[in-house]
């Protein structure tokens, strides 16, 4: 190798050191750049302000409620749907106004047994509107169509819709590792769902319970005040305790694999995974669900009437009109 060669040698190991290292920055900088700008668009994606905003309806109601950014309605069913069937009676239905710029959420509990008209098949209750739908055009439609009808009877649109069962509520439970509930009163158990817990009995005041026992109890009519209004009374107070159990700060990142096991706690939404990640970080910090919560419970009188679906004459609840429209504009307007 002579002399020039030489030099050109080292001429090459002292440049390209350095043109490594302002490479190397720059692919960097590059890096960062789009970190930075992809964790904005996903953080713009999920903020739950924008995220819930010029949200769709799926219902028929006329209501002429406009609803804000940061907001929406959602139904929430609870269905006596047994393992393998495609279709149910609703054992309970909430229709929950989420605020999520002021943190304040109402749910308004429905009666099972009230008196509802079906589009061009009659009077009925409110617990034969899903199965009877849902025979008709299938469990997709027939869902869908029965948050129509209740949307349109409430007069209020509605956003989404939730629908779980025996076995998806069990499983959201034992996947926070049971919950506190304070049980409200004596509750008996006289139609539970498994043999070895007939006629146990559960005292008034805080306890420690898995899925099976939630679901046995929230499930009870017969034995608690009301019956309805007090298993209503019942499920609000488990709901309290599932809502402050996963938004623990211990829990808080249990909420995207939640969602991404939302299969096995619903039988049927329409609310995305990012939806229900958006609400998580909505309610993660600091979160009180006995303060931002509000539940609200509806009136009205027991009669015997003519049900034109079951057709024949039955117990029924005629809702006081006058009350849930002022509980509508009051709650569900923002």
């Amino acid at each position: 190798m002579n002399d020039e060669e030489l030099t050109d040698l080292r001429r090459s190991r002292n440049h390209h050191p350095q043109a490594h290292h302002h490479r190397g920055c720059m692919i960097l900088i590059l890096f960062l750049i789009l970190l930075i700008g992809g964790g904005w668009l996903i953080w713009r994606h999920l903020n739950p302000t924008s995220h819930f905003s010029n949200l769709k309806t799926i219902s028929n109601s006329t209501s002429k409620i406009k609803q804000s950014s940061g907001t929406f309605n959602v139904l929430v069913i609870g269905s006596d749907e047994r393992k393998n069937q495609t279709d149910g009676h609703t054992d309970s239905m909430m229709l929950v106004h989420a605020n999520l710029k002021t943190h304040q959420y109402h749910v308004l509990s429905i009666p099972r047994d009230s008196r509802i008209y079906m589009p061009g098949l009659g009077y009925t209750k409110l617990t034969s509107v899903q199965t009877v739908y849902q025979t008709k055009y299938g469990a997709k439609k027939g869902i869908f169509k029965a948050v129509q009808t209740i949307s349109s009877y409430l007069n209020v649109p509605i956003n989404y819709y939730l629908e779980t069962n025996y076995m998806g509520f069990r499983s959201m439970v034992d996947a926070v590792n049971g919950i506190n509930m304070d049980v409200p009163f004596n509750v008996t158990l006289t139609h539970p769902w498994y043999a070895e817990d007939q006629n146990k009995v559960i005292t008034k005041g805080q306890h420690k319970l898995n899925g099976k026992m939630v679901t046995e109890i929230v499930h009870e009519r017969d034995s608690v005040p009301g019956t309805d209004f007090g298993r209503q009374q019942l499920q609000e107070t488990a709901l309290v305790a599932i809502i402050n159990k996963i938004t623990d700060p211990v829990n808080a990142f249990k909420i995207p694999a939640l969602a991404n096991s939302m299969s096995k706690f619903l039988v049927a939404t329409n609310m995305s995974k990012t939806d229900m990640i958006s609400i998580g970080l909505a309610v993660k910090d600091n979160f009180d669900a006995t303060k931002q919560v509000h539940y609200l419970q509806l009136q009205g009188k027991n009669e015997v009437l003519y049900d034109d679906i079951l057709e024949n004459y039955n117990d029924e609840i005629v809702l006081q009109q006058s009350q849930l429209k002022k509980i509508i504009d009051q709650n569900f307007s923002n």
